[in-house]
This record gives C-alpha cells, sequence and structure tokens, in this order.
C-alpha cells in the first residue's frame, strides 16, 4: 500500500470528525515541520489527548500539551503513541503541538483524539421534567456502547493500516535486499569465470620460448 493509498484509508477513518466537545482527526506532518491544534477548555473539565503515529520513518514525534499561561503539561520526546487525561486548573485555550522537526526526510501520518468533557447525551433525553423512561435509559446505554465500538473499530482500523504498511516497508527493503545479492554473486560468478579462463588458457608459442630463456 502506498503512501497515498494509506492516507486515503484513514481519511475516510477519522479525517475531521468533530466531537461534542473536541476534535478527532488524521493529518500529514512533512519533515523538519510542526503542527499544532487549538481546544478551548473550561475549568475542571476533564478532557483527554490521545495520538498515534500511523505511518513514516521511526513512528515517533515530539508532542506538548501548553496551557493558556503557557506552561508545559504534558510532552513527549519521540514518542510512537501515548494517551493523557488531565483535568485544566484555568479556563482558555490549550495548544497542542506535534513536532517532526528531528526528521530531515521521514514525513510522518499522525492520528489525533482530543475530547473534551463527556459524551453529550441523546438529543431529547433529559428534557423531561420527570425520571426517565426505562426505554430512555435503555438508548443511552446503546448510544454509549455504539461510541465505544466507534472507538474501537478506530484503533483497530489505525493498527492494521500501520501493520500493513510496517509489513509493506520490510517486503521493499528484502526485495532490494535479494536483487543486491543476485546482482552480487553474478558478478561473483562472472568474475571467477574469467580468472579460470585465464588460468587454462593455452600460451603461445612464443611466450612459451620466452618463459624457457
Amino acid at each position: 500500500m502506498s503512501h497515498r493509498s494509506v492516507w486515503t484509508l484513514l481519511s475516510t477513518i477519522t479525517l475531521c470528525i468533530y466531537l461534542a466537545d473536541g476534535v478527532e482527526l488524521t493529518f500529514e506532518l512533512p519533515d523538519n515541520a510542526k503542527e499544532c491544534f487549538f481546544q478551548e477548555i473550561q475549568k475542571n473539565v476533564t478532557s483527554t489527548l490521545e495520538f498515534q503515529v500511523v505511518t513514516g520513518g521511526q513512528y515517533d514525534v515530539d508532542v506538548t500539551l501548553e496551557a493558556p499561561n503557557r506552561e508545559i503539561i504534558y510532552r513527549q520526546v519521540k514518542s510512537q503513541f501515548d494517551s493523557h487525561t488531565f483535568t485544566p486548573l484555568i479556563s482558555g485555550v490549550y495548544k497542542a503541538c506535534f513536532s517532526n522537526e528531528f526528521s530531515t526526510f521521514s514525513h510522518k501520518l499522525v492520528y489525533m483524539d482530543f475530547q473534551v468533557g463527556d459524551e453529550q447525551p441523546l438529543p431529547g433525553i433529559g428534557e423531561h421534567v420527570t425520571v426517565m423512561t426505562q426505554i430512555e435509559s435503555s438508548t443511552q446505554e446503546i448510544h454509549k456502547s455504539l461510541n465505544s465500538i466507534i472507538d474501537y473499530q478506530t484503533h483497530h482500523r489505525l493498527q492494521e493500516a500501520q501493520g500493513r504498511k510496517r509489513a509493506e516497508d520490510l517486503n521493499e527493503r528484502v526485495m532490494w535486499w535479494s536483487i543486491m545479492e543476485t546482482l552480487a554473486i553474478l558478478m561473483i560468478a562472472v568474475g571467477q569465470v574469467f580468472v579460470l579462463k585465464n588460468f587454462f588458457a593455452e600460451k603461445k608459442p612464443s611466450q612459451m620460448m620466452m618463459n624457457s630463456k
């Protein structure tokens, strides 16, 4: 699978899927580049930043999470994946940055899920003055279960895409190594034939007379 086809596959999975609060997306991070994303979060609203490098290089990036007062509340160096849950102490715009500045030629494909707060309930549920009926409660539980299934499917597809890309990279390296090894064997064989041919070649009479003198 080429880089373009991997990008197309992941685009169908998580390209700019906006949650109730937060964002989930897959983006390309070029070499020597840095991408930052901003999210407004209220005080004491539990949030989670999750990321995974899908393809490229050694599958690693530098990640920082900065508070509105420019305090670094989370940092990872050359990390492949991680999940960080935090509760902001102040309200404001938080900045999550992904850096590939340490790489000189490897483009990366990065998945990010920035969730803020709890999942919003289904429309219409909870608006009644009376207690929710059993059907409404069951519907809400099904809604939560479906969201969990979507998360599991997303991570499974990301892992499958990453595993496929690694396997294809390994297969390409093995192919080139086999080609180089074959060429080396052919060159050695031709050289041995040439040496043996000269060794057993009959000498001319003039050469024999000179050797006898």
